[in-house]
């Protein structure tokens, strides 16, 4: 139990840096200016997905070695965060978010999930 609550905590603090660096690449959410209440709610929301993709790795000592797993994970939950958020208008991008071309989806959310949760299942992991 006490490296699933490292990983939330961990994982809040990482994913809460992101998201003020990359809210910069936003124009709105819900049509509003995004206020700090909103990253930390986009956060909280963040560590929890993280730290149920670590819970396997955490429990199963079989997938341990597969804990690279969390890194396409993590980026195909996010790719389905993004379309649904884009196509009901839930946020926008201005014209700095970088675009993957075939998706048409910003980069820095994209890949958020997977590298924030892999580095903190490997830090965790060293740690303890």
């Amino acid at each position: 139990m006490k490296k699933v609550f490292l990983i939330f905590v961990l994982s809040f603090f990482l994913n809460l840096i992101w998201e003020n660096l990359h809210s910069l690449l936003y124009i709105n959410y819900l049509g509003g200016k995004i206020s700090e209440l909103i990253l930390v709610h986009a956060t909280l929301g963040d560590a929890i997905i993280i730290t149920l993709l670590c819970l396997p790795f955490i429990y199963l000592p079989n997938q341990k070695q597969k804990s690279w797993l969390i890194i396409p994970l993590g980026v195909l939950i996010a790719i389905s965060v993004e379309i649904y958020a884009l196509r009901t208008g839930m946020w926008a991008y201005n014209e700095f978010m970088p675009i993957i071309p075939l998706l048409k989806i910003g980069l820095t959310p994209t890949i958020q999930l997977g590298l924030l949760g892999y580095l903190t299942y490997w830090l965790v992991e060293k740690k303890t």
